[in-house]
């Protein structure tokens, strides 16, 4: 699903995530970029190897729905290796992301606006650790565009799927997460 189909699906606009201008790369500069700058432009997005290959690779793309589009399908289906891998720049949800590489800058950027009480607080920190201890993972959502509420609703469903319907969701959000990073990175 595009960015686009995203805030339709959801009937609101999702945030774009905020890269700075300095971040951001116009659509032809993307596709003029030397093989490995234009890797480590995506990198933020999607830490995997095969979707970075597949996507630079497929350059030179005619607009941002072909840029979309190459994303998508290039990361579905993310194997449990590439989830595993790109599940290690994700914090747990409703923490705030250290550090200042692009990742945790878009992190921040994603949950700013999550507002919660020290309640609702509270029902994060045990519903991730109740996550973690049944799936072996931190909890990956898509938090721009959602209240911590929602979150939290979010998070004690999904506490009673089992691993391999959690497994399908999981690489669902990270394809979700990359087309929105990907929307902020590069633009038309």
């Amino acid at each position: 699903m595009s960015p686009q189909e995203a805030r339709a699906e959801l009937g609101e606009a999702l945030p774009r995530p905020s890269t700075g201008p300095e971040h951001s790369l116009r659509l032809e500069e993307f596709n003029a970029l030397e093989r490995e700058a234009a890797m480590e432009v995506l990198r933020p997005c999607l830490d995997v190897g095969r979707w970075l290959t597949e996507v630079v690779d497929g350059r030179p793309y005619g607009g941002m729905g072909e840029l979309e589009t190459a994303a998508r399908e290039a990361a579905d289906p993310l194997t449990a290796e590439e989830v595993e891998r790109a599940l290690a720049h994700h914090p747990r949800i409703g923490e705030r992301a250290g550090g200042s590489s692009a990742e945790a800058t878009l992190s921040r950027s994603e949950q700013a606006g999550l507002q919660a009480s020290d309640d609702v607080s509270a029902q994060l920190e045990a519903g991730n650790r109740a996550y973690e201890e049944r799936f072996g993972r931190v909890f990956l959502i898509r938090a721009a565009g959602r209240s911590s509420e929602e979150l939290v609703t979010a998070l004690e469903v999904r506490l009673g799927n089992d691993p391999d319907t959690e497994d399908r969701i999981v690489a669902d959000q990270l394809r979700e997460i990359a087309l929105l990073r990907l929307a902020g990175r590069v633009i038309e």
